[in-house]
């Protein structure tokens, strides 16, 4: 079944493509296209799209779109795009840069992934079905479309990601993927420092109730992870692994796709620590580029057809991989990366040099004791909201370092920097650990105390542990999250640990204790990575 910006036979599909002119800013004879063309209309339109019925697999409906060129003309072929739609978004998602594309030459088909909306079948997160269904769209296209079968490329934001590097891993016609705000290892995704991420998983879950139809699978999956069901844990990593690609680098490699990879640094459902692991994995062409913001921020503005880096590197990748054009994009330096406190690109040959300046270690020499169940107000901040603040108004989650109380929060601090102190990369922690119970979670935060006490978050990570023998010392070796933070001169490094963050579940028992300590033969530290000045 066709749908078509030429025909009313939708009512539905013409309104959509009205909301979706109206919203993304498409040009005014393209909206009325979608209701009530003319031949001239259409004529003159810069490229067409239509709404499809796209058989998936298992023999499900994926509701999708393609744009194709105005120009197309009979026996001629043009790249092929293909566009799965992130998580809880209707088949409209990428419809700006959709248009942009077919503009510039490409097929471009988007559907909405199975599970979501009216497209047939359950949510099965990333699962097989999910990367059969790209194919299968791959296949559609060649035959209903003047796709060239040689030059396919992938992409999406955020699910759409995921489901794009899978399926490169998959499926060897794929010869360019563009990934933004994804996951290659879902488990260092949610579940990272073995926490759950509550706030991450809650969103997700509650957005697919409410715009899909979640399969009995992720319902388990998800109980079990929320209700912290230890006995289950072994079956919920594997079925991490199997939607994670990084446990399909082999395979990624082999096909041997140009892959570019995009995530912001704060990003609270997919931590970029996991994809520049992935990267620096690869082997074929590729592309990383990290930015100040949250999940799918960097590359929001693009989808509602506006400026945007993120998508315009996007063009030029599938440019340079699909069509063979010369436009530089893999000649400069692969690592990409924007500072959180100034404005700029960073380039970088890969992703070890971008703390090639060395590090800083700060000695954590004095022991702390801290009681659990009590959150001292050192926090990771609020899902989307404190990253989106940091991102546009340079205003992290904040603390007061002196006021901090210290029955429920360890703290350490560097002397006052002597100079600008440029943090790139992953701030790692190690440290001794003697907990009065077997079960427990403490919360790392490194703050940039002001001259005044105030501490912005340069970045935190959840640690937890269980079936330890209580009273006895055990090493701890944390990484935090990834970033890219200038310290100014005169303010001091702290780094708080804490035992509750609302964006973490913890498991410390009632009346439990933690203890900190420095070893002489195994001291404790903050390892701090700089950009060579």
């Amino acid at each position: 079944m066709v749908r078509t910006a030429r025909t009313t036979s939708s009512t539905a599909a013409a309104v959509a493509a009205v909301l979706a002119a109206t919203a993304l800013g498409l040009a005014p004879h393209q909206a009325r296209a979608a209701t009530a063309p003319s031949a001239a209309a259409a004529a003159s339109a810069p490229s067409d799209l239509r709404f499809h019925d796209i058989p998936g697999s298992g023999g499900i409906t994926l509701k999708g779109n393609a744009f194709t060129p105005a120009d197309a003309r009979s026996g001629r072929t043009y790249p092929l795009i293909v566009l799965p739609t992130s998580w809880g978004m209707p088949q409209i998602e990428y419809v700006a840069q959709a248009k942009k594309l077919a503009d510039d030459g490409y097929v471009v088909v988007s559907y909405t992934s199975r599970g979501f909306w009216l497209s047939g079948g359950q949510i099965e997160v990333a699962g097989p079905p999910d990367i059969a269904d790209v194919s299968a769209v791959i296949d559609w296209a060649l035959a209903n479309t003047p796709a060239d079968a040689a030059h396919i490329g992938l992409g999406g934001v955020s699910y759409g990601a995921g489901i794009s590097l899978l399926a490169c891993a998959q499926d060897p016609r794929i010869k360019a993927v563009v990934a933004l705000s994804g996951w290659a290892d879902i488990i260092e995704s949610i579940y990272s420092g073995r926490t759950q991420h509550l706030q991450a998983a809650a969103l997700l879950g509650g957005a697919g109730h409410l715009t899909g139809r979640p399969g009995p699978e992720l319902q388990q999956i998800l109980g079990d992870f929320i209700g912290s069901r230890l006995d289950r844990e072994p079956q919920m990593i594997e079925w991490g692994k199997k939607r994670s690609a990084a446990e399909r680098i082999d395979e990624i490699n082999a096909n041997g796709a140009a892959i570019m990879l995009g995530n912001a640094w704060g990003d609270s459902i997919f931590p970029p620590n996991q994809y520049a692991a992935f990267y620096e994995k690869l082997t074929g062409p590729k592309r990383l580029e990290f930015r100040p913001g949250d999940h799918a921020t960097a590359e929001g503005s693009g989808l509602l057809g506006l400026p945007n880096d993120t998508w315009t590197n996007a063009r030029r990748w599938f440019d340079r991989h699909l069509k063979g054009e010369l436009n530089g994009v893999d000649t400069e330096a692969p690592v990409q990366i924007k500072s959180r406190s100034t404005e700029g690109y960073e380039g970088y040959a890969d992703w070890k040099s971008i703390g090639s300046g060395g590090t800083e270690r700060i000695p954590l020499s004095d022991g702390e004791h801290l009681f659990t169940d009590v959150d001292s107000g050192a926090d990771g901040g609020v899902i989307f909201l404190s990253s989106l603040l940091d991102q546009f108004a340079k205003a992290p989650p904040t603390a007061s370092v002196p006021l901090l109380p210290r029955a429920f929060a360890a703290v350490w601090q560097s002397p006052r920097q002597d100079a600008d102190r440029r943090i790139r990369g992953t701030v790692k922690l190690h440290t001794t650990v003697t907990p009065t119970a077997s079960d427990g979670t403490f919360v790392a935060y490194l703050y940039d105390v002001g001259p005044l006490g105030i501490g912005k978050l340069v970045s935190n990570a959840p640690y937890t542990f269980h079936g330890k023998p209580r009273g006895q010392s055990f090493g701890v070796d944390l990484e935090l999250f990834s970033t890219a933070y200038d310290v100014p001169e005169g303010h001091r490094l702290a780094l708080v640990v804490d035992t509750v963050d609302p964006l973490y579940i913890e498991h410390n028992p009632t009346g439990a204790q933690l203890t900190f300590s420095s070893p002489r033969t195994d001291p404790s530290y903050v390892s701090v990575p700089l950009r060579e000045q």
